[in-house]
């Protein structure tokens, strides 16, 4: 089911509009947040109770809680709310005088082949259909239908007891594992699909799907009298049948809809073999005489009788005297949109995609800068030596940053980059300079499977086998990325990667601070030598300091982050953090340095990061020299 997400937004300004009859629309302007991550209690929304609302790239976003799905419920009298609850619900089922919810499906006790499903106010009654892929199966576990086979294997296929196998290119025949202590056993059956209440020109079987579902958004303003059914079109008396279609009856009873459904059985010749005996025969059959050989022709590939090959990483194939058999991985159906923090992601060697945690980034850049790699954004202008991450549990890596201060009496910049993991020492200085082991190097560079360095529009990329990366435009833009395998496990300057942004600012010895010069002052590393000016209490910039500068040129040089040449990212990624950093690094910009460009490089690359793509904005604000 999607989930729905919305940006908060002001309460001054916050139109709520009916969409249909089941979304609701927020418009408005949205609301910006500082403290990343952190959950944000949104007052102006009155059923706030079913939305979670947390800071993201500077937006309050806010995602609905997650509800059952509302396809089959296509007549307006099938859904009804629940005023106590967040969900709309599709009508459910009265069978034998017993409620039932829809979506639901149960089993006869006294015959557990024979299965009832409840769809919006219908129920399906279907016999299960068994197959065993083995040579000695087991009998039926009490209280199931089918016999079981001992190991989770098929065709080719290693059937996880997460994962649904289907049969000979049939969706509906499927295979599940199951594992218990005598050892995995594999269950392989057919059920017939639910009968569906909407008519069949809304009806749609997506591709790997076994069943319809219905489609559209259009409900019919449709009211049956008391007692009687409504299918499709078609309003049915209680107590009167109906015939759908050549393989099901249906009976009106008490405003639900009864269904008896033939479950066909399974076939092992391909679809384009089998045939209907006559014109209201409601399963198909394999021909009498089958194709002799003990060869199989696939794909221009010849295959000799029990030879088996994988197609891809969801499907596997076996040729069976001189029948293709083929099992093919289900793959679930899931949101396109994950969980914050997550990403959709297809994991090399597996078939289906799934939510997996996405990787950490902490971006420093400008007057330095930094956030986190769970959103925390601050400022520190340290003019020394410091760790800025490195796990602390496993001791795979670290890295230090030297910041220069520039003849400056608060600033400073990022100028060199140490990374440290197994043998391996890379040291990023200005103007792109690296050198490895204390031997400069030139770009592109390949260390076995160790390290990969390579040009990347005007940065450098640093990869590690370890999946560790450096993105370091030789002028104060950094950029670290880390795998999601690390989460909980790091510390330094760019936070501890545990979805919490609230403790970020962790110091070395173990402390929860406030104040950016605090937290970071304790992970200073080296010597006094190590700094560009002598270290003194900390010092707190001031509008009122920085306006010797002039806070109208520092205005119009950072403008364009606010303007036309961004606003492709704007409803993305909120400018204002960026904005302030700017004004921040114009302070004490050196003579000759155009400062405002920091800012606006670190929101170009946040942006290509979110997939927008954005005009030649260097050219446009003279940042294609700085």
């Amino acid at each position: 089911m999607d989930r729905c997400r919305i940006i908060a937004v002001a309460a001054a300004v916050w139109l709520l509009l009916p969409v249909g009859m089941f979304a609701n629309q927020l418009r408005g302007y949205a609301e910006s947040c500082v403290n990343e991550g952190e959950i944000v209690n949104v007052l102006t929304i009155k059923n706030m109770m079913c939305y979670t609302c947390m800071c993201k790239n500077g937006f309050v976003e806010c995602v609905k809680d997650q509800c059952p799905d509302e396809q089959g419920c296509y007549m307006l009298q099938d859904v009804f709310v629940d005023t106590k609850e967040c969900c709309r619900r599709c009508k459910g089922c009265v069978y034998k005088g017993v409620p039932r919810d829809s979506g639901t499906e149960w089993t006869d006790p006294n015959d557990p082949c024979m299965v009832m499903s409840c769809k919006a106010g219908v129920v399906t009654e279907t016999r299960m259909q068994c197959i065993t892929p083995c040579q000695q199966p087991l009998p039926p576990k009490p209280g199931t239908c089918c016999p079981t086979c001992s190991g989770c294997r098929v065709i080719g296929q290693e059937v996880a007891a997460w994962k649904n196998i289907s049969l000979y290119d049939d969706p509906c025949l499927t295979c599940h594992c199951e594992r218990s202590a005598a050892g995995p056993v594999l269950t392989c059956s057919k059920k017939a699909c639910p009968v569906l209440q909407c008519p069949s020109s809304s009806m749609q079987i997506l591709p790997g799907e076994c069943c319809p579902r219905c489609v559209g958004k259009s409900r019919k303003l449709m009211d049956p009298p008391r007692g009687a059914c409504l299918l499709g079109d078609k309003i049915t008396p209680s107590g009167q049948g109906t015939h759908p279609d050549r393989c099901t009856e249906c009976t009106c009873a008490n405003s639900t809809v009864v269904c008896t459904r033939e479950t066909c059985p399974p076939l092992d010749c391909p679809v384009e073999k089998q045939t209907f005996a006559s014109h209201n025969q409601c399963c198909p059959q394999c021909p009498r005489t089958l194709d002799k050989s003990e060869t199989c022709v696939e794909n221009g590939n010849v295959y000799l009788n029990g030879d088996g090959w994988k197609v891809d990483e969801c499907k596997s194939c076996l040729c069976v005297r001189g029948q293709v058999q083929c099992a093919q991985e289900m793959c679930p159906r899931i949101s396109t949109s994950c969980p914050l923090n997550m990403k959709l992601r297809t994991v090399p060697g597996s078939c289906c995609p799934r939510c997996v945690p996405m990787d950490g980034v902490c971006t420093v850049f400008g007057d330095p800068h930094y956030r986190t790699y769970d959103g925390k954004f601050f400022s520190f202008q340290g003019p020394c030596k410091y760790l800025l991450s490195a796990d602390c549990v496993g001791r795979t890596f670290s890295i230090r940053v030297t910041n220069d201060a520039r003849n400056t009496r608060n600033s400073a910049w990022t100028k060199t980059i140490s990374l440290r993991t197994g043998g391996l020492k890379v040291n990023l200085g200005e103007n792109k300079r690296i050198k490895i082991n204390g031997q400069r190097v030139s770009v592109p560079y390949k260390r076995s499977n160790e390290l990969t360095i390579s040009n990347m529009n005007d940065t450098v990329l640093v990869e590690t086998r370890i999946g560790v990366s450096i993105i370091w435009d030789g002028r104060g833009f950094l950029e670290v990325s880390v795998p999601s395998r690390y989460k909980g496990s790091l510390c330094g300057l760019c936070g501890n990667f545990n979805s919490v942004p609230r403790d970020d600012m962790t110091t070395k010895d173990g402390q929860v601070v406030l104040e950016p010069q605090v937290f970071g002052s304790s992970w200073r590393v080296g010597g006094k030598n190590a700094c560009s000016r002598p270290l003194k209490p900390p010092f707190v910039q001031t509008s009122t300091q920085c306006s010797k500068k002039g806070p109208r040129i520092r205005e119009r040089m950072c403008k364009p982050l606010r303007q036309r040449m961004f606003a492709a990212c704007h409803k993305k990624l909120n400018p204002v953090n960026f904005f302030r950093s700017c004004l921040m690094d114009m302070c004490e910009c050196p003579t000759g340095r155009k400062c405002y460009c920091e800012a606006m490089t670190a929101y170009a690359h946040n942006c290509r990061r979110l997939g927008v793509s954005l005009p030649d904005w260097r050219t446009m604000t003279g940042c294609h020299t700085y």
